[in-house]
């Protein structure tokens, strides 16, 4: 039986084009299942989006919302930096708090959203984590760059966990990198067991940088603000990054600042409304 009897009403909305559908789940649980998400995310035949974010009332003291994340394929993630900057415009546009900052729970932690005088929003993304264990990675140790195996190549990564699972290569030329090729490889590579998302960064300067990001369970998107911090994150580690990054993404423009370890990442950003929309399920 169809989880819903009566219309989904919906929020469209897009951070640097990285598009999401927005629910209010906080008076009443909202229960999809994959098939019925990847409905929603089919560009011909549904809303269309790269996640689906799930606005649900907090289930702990300290934080306002608790806020979930699914891939259009229909998986659970756990963080997604453009998604949140959204969160932050939803809750205060549908008169859900007049809190500012307001504090989430995802499900890997706690991050704070910031709504700017100028209207941007800066997200507290939390502290990065680099040992393998904690990505998850198989490695014998933890270490800056690490050699990987793709059959036909021998190519060197950083991996970083913002929240989400990220690998990082350096790229001579980011709009001629196999993103396609080696983002889909390394996306389900056994050495990453919980599946990764693959980052091809450009090193311009050193205040900035430009990147391309392909996320598993969806593919190569116009942006990714965990991608963009992990690149900077993986950049400042390697010596050529300083603590203040523009990242120039395809739809747009991030700015990633970290002061280095045990500091959390912090992310600045546009967020926008597209439209409301009602959408019936039909069985």
């Amino acid at each position: 039986m169809n989880t819903f009897s009566i219309p989904l009403t919906f929020t469209k909305m897009q951070g640097l084009g990285n598009d999401f559908m927005v629910l209010d789940a906080t008076q009443a649980p909202i229960k999809l299942k994959p098939e019925q998400i990847k409905q929603l995310a089919d560009r011909h035949f549904g809303v269309g989006f790269d996640q689906l974010l799930l606005v649900e009332a907090a289930t702990q003291a300290t934080v306002d919302f608790n806020y979930r994340i699914f891939n259009a394929d229909g998986s659970e993630v756990e963080q997604c930096g453009n998604g949140a900057r959204c969160f932050a415009l939803y809750v205060r546009d549908k008169g859900l708090t007049k809190k500012n900052p307001i504090r989430v729970a995802t499900r890997t932690g706690i991050i704070e959203l910031n709504i700017t005088s100028t209207g941007l929003v800066k997200v507290n993304m939390g502290i990065p984590k680099t040992q393998p264990v904690d990505i998850p990675f198989i490695a014998d140790k933890e270490a800056n760059f690490y050699a990987l195996e793709t059959g036909s190549e021998s190519i060197k990564l950083a991996v970083v966990n913002m929240g989400n699972p990220h690998a990082v290569l350096s790229v001579a030329n980011v709009e001629n990198a196999p993103v396609q090729r080696l983002g889909a490889y390394l996306e389900s590579h056994p050495r990453f067991p919980a599946k990764v998302n693959v980052g091809f960064m450009e090193v311009v300067a050193r205040d900035t940088i430009k990147l391309r990001v392909y996320e598993r369970g969806t593919g190569e998107t116009l942006a990714c603000g965990t991608g963009a911090c992990a690149a900077v994150v993986a950049g400042q580690r390697a010596g050529w990054l300083d603590s203040k990054v523009t990242v120039q993404l395809k739809g747009g423009e991030l700015q990633i600042e970290w002061a280095g370890d045990k500091m959390p990442v912090w992310m600045e950003g546009p967020a926008i409304t597209l439209y409301e929309g009602v959408w019936t399920f039909t069985q």
